[in-house]
């Protein structure tokens, strides 16, 4: 009976184990994507970044779209160039999130590296971003490019989800900085720590496990997959942020319009002309007509921040208007198909009018 018990166990072994080796052999000729590899996030680590000097491979979906190969550099960040605090170059710094991270386009096609072809050997632009960074992190990444690399400028790119996901009331993802509510009301970045999970730098090893976590998205999928079954209706979305004009969400967004600017001054050290915001456009519905979208929560949020940030001296590029001009003329969309993040052309567009800025002009005096 044992013995019976134990062969069946072993064929039923066998028969998960032999399909499971099989696909994760032919997955391991296959461009599936590598993912990034955030590194520890703590006191003694307090700045989010990659592993670094490591080669990558993006694509998405279960049919490997988008295949892009990358780079992380010296410094943990997605650059083919490496970091150097001793060259006596002007440099011009770049923050965002996965708009600047941009790990789905090739790096000469990303604006900081047709920027970087732009200045040639007259001057240097390194980036610093990530996916699912929000305003408040920008302000750690800013600080640490302006305290270790002290560039002439900093150009902040900022994109519908930025505002609400700034406050930790609403998102708290390890490895980012986060405004959090203090006792007499004012919002402080708090840093929420991140430590890999023992035994996920093998996991990253097998293709099969990469393809199911990143391709097929598989925790994202249970979670859609909950809330279908919930019966909740599906939020409307409008520059890839949920569009609730919810009275207490658009008042929590506006008090960190405020505090993002004023920590940004302050921790980077620059004066105000040596910043530039570029505002993400309101996309798609800006094809529809370069006012169209104004009055959705990106709409507002967007429209308040450039105001502001114009009021204290910070310039500001309007990528709604810079895009309905650009799409009037050639009727070229600047994102992916299948994905909201600026394709290459999207890339182009602003990389033109970072380099037609104020900033960039004194930056590298042209």
């Amino acid at each position: 009976m044992l013995r019976r018990f134990a062969l069946a166990s072993i064929t039923i072994a066998i028969g998960v184990a032999a399909p499971l080796l099989v696909a994760e052999l032919a997955l391991r000729f296959l461009p599936v994507n590598t993912g990034l590899r955030v590194v520890t996030v703590d006191a003694d680590h307090p700045v989010a970044k990659f592993t670094p000097n490591r080669d990558f491979i993006y694509s998405r979906g279960w049919d490997l779209r988008g295949v892009n190969r990358g780079h992380v550099n010296n410094d943990g960040f997605v650059n083919n160039q490496d970091y150097t605090d001793a060259d006596p170059r002007p440099l011009l710094a770049i923050v965002g999130d996965s708009y600047v991270e941009a790990a789905m386009v090739p790096y000469a096609e990303t604006m900081q590296g047709r920027l970087a072809a732009e200045v040639g050997d007259t001057g240097r632009v390194y980036s610093f971003g990530g996916s699912g960074a929000p305003l408040s992190q920008y302000i750690v990444w800013a600080a640490y490019a302006a305290q270790k690399y002290r560039p002439r400028g900093i150009v902040i790119v900022v994109v519908g989800n930025d505002f609400d996901e700034s406050l930790l009331k609403y998102k708290a993802t390890p490895a980012h900085h986060y405004f959090a509510e203090q006792p007499d009301g004012k919002l402080e970045l708090q840093r929420v720590d991140f430590h890999p999970l023992l035994g996920s730098g093998l996991l990253s090893h097998s293709a099969l496990a990469r393809y199911v976590l990143l391709n097929l998205q598989a925790i994202n999928l249970v979670f859609r997959i909950e809330s279908w079954f919930s019966g909740k209706p599906k939020a409307a979305y409008v520059a890839n942020t949920s569009n609730s004009l919810d009275p207490a969400r658009v008042e929590d967004s506006r008090r960190v319009i405020p505090a993002f600017l004023e920590e940004l001054l302050r921790r980077t050290g620059l004066p105000p002309d040596r910043l530039l915001l570029v505002v993400d456009g309101i996309r798609p519905e800006l094809y529809a007509g370069e006012t169209a979208g104004r009055d959705s929560y990106f709409g507002i949020m967007r429209s308040e921040l450039m105001a502001a940030a114009r009021s204290r001296g910070i310039e500001v590029i309007d990528m709604q208007t810079v895009f309905a001009a650009a799409y009037g003329k050639d009727k070229q969309r600047f994102e992916f198909p299948d994905d909201g993040h600026w394709s290459s052309h999207g890339h182009e567009i602003a990389a033109r009018a970072i380099a037609g800025s104020a900033l960039f002009h004194s930056v590298f005096a042209r």
